[in-house]
């Protein structure tokens, strides 16, 4: 679902997670300047792909055919030339599985597509964990929506309402288990309205360049399976458990 702005400093491109949240974001952006590419199922790991190979992935060709931009230009080089949108967005779940399909996307860009890195055109939404309904306080303090990305967050919430005299039990939490879950003003409001969303630029450190490619090479290669393992246990206690 393409925009109808032709500004390159305005267009957004979201790449988005499933039909469900697709259809929800479809209706809750702004068709002036805001276009929609629904991914069906996880793009493949292009880490190790061949160029010529890249567009045998029906997701990478059909991102690719979005954005306008050729990933190996006559140079190697991707061809920014034809890019059709200022800032390209990231929107998954905010669980492991969207944790995953940020992990391709990335993989993607870092390795076919680093100019849009390098010239900061990618992004990530961060979509809330958790909706908490306050209730009226009065005539002068009418009903309120909050929004919070995690769980510190919420205790943070909680905390502030207290103070304010609240009692836990007149605050409504609900949990979002997906984009999918959410209607489009809740989805506008938290991840495609400027004005009030979170998103997350991607930039790499030129000096970190060596090492993110073995970071990138020891999560997304094929031969490293027995790093990765020793990696994750090394690693695996400062993980969180998605419960």
């Amino acid at each position: 679902s393409d925009c109808e702005s032709t500004d390159l400093a305005d267009n957004e491109l979201f790449l988005v997670e499933g039909d469900s949240a697709g259809g929800s974001a479809k209706m809750a952006r702004n068709r002036e300047t805001q276009a929609i590419l629904p991914l069906r199922g996880k793009v493949q790991n292009a880490w190790e792909i061949e160029p010529g190979r890249l567009f045998a992935n029906a997701e990478i060709h059909d991102i690719a055919v979005a954005l306008g931009v050729d990933p190996h230009g006559p140079e190697g080089e991707p061809d920014l030339s034809g890019l059709r949108y200022g800032k390209v967005v990231i929107m998954s779940d905010a669980d492991v599985d969207g944790a995953h399909i940020q992990t391709l996307l990335l993989t993607l860009f870092f390795r076919h597509f680093p100019a849009l890195i390098r010239r900061s055109h990618v992004f990530i939404a961060q979509p809330p964990l958790y909706r908490v309904d306050v209730p009226a306080q009065g005539k002068k303090r009418p009903a309120r929506r909050l929004y919070a990305l995690d769980d510190g967050e919420l205790a943070a919430i909680r905390d502030r309402l207290a103070k304010e005299g609240f009692a836990p039990e007149k605050v409504e939490v609900g949990r979002f288990k997906g984009l999918g879950e959410m209607n489009p003003e809740q989805l506008r409001e938290t991840a495609m309205d400027p004005a009030t969303r979170r998103v997350l630029p991607v930039a790499e450190r030129p000096e970190a360049h060596a090492e993110t490619m073995k970071l990138f090479n020891l999560l997304m290669g094929k031969g490293e399976a027995a790093s990765r393992r020793a990696w994750m246990e090394a690693k695996g206690h400062l993980a969180e458990a998605d419960l």
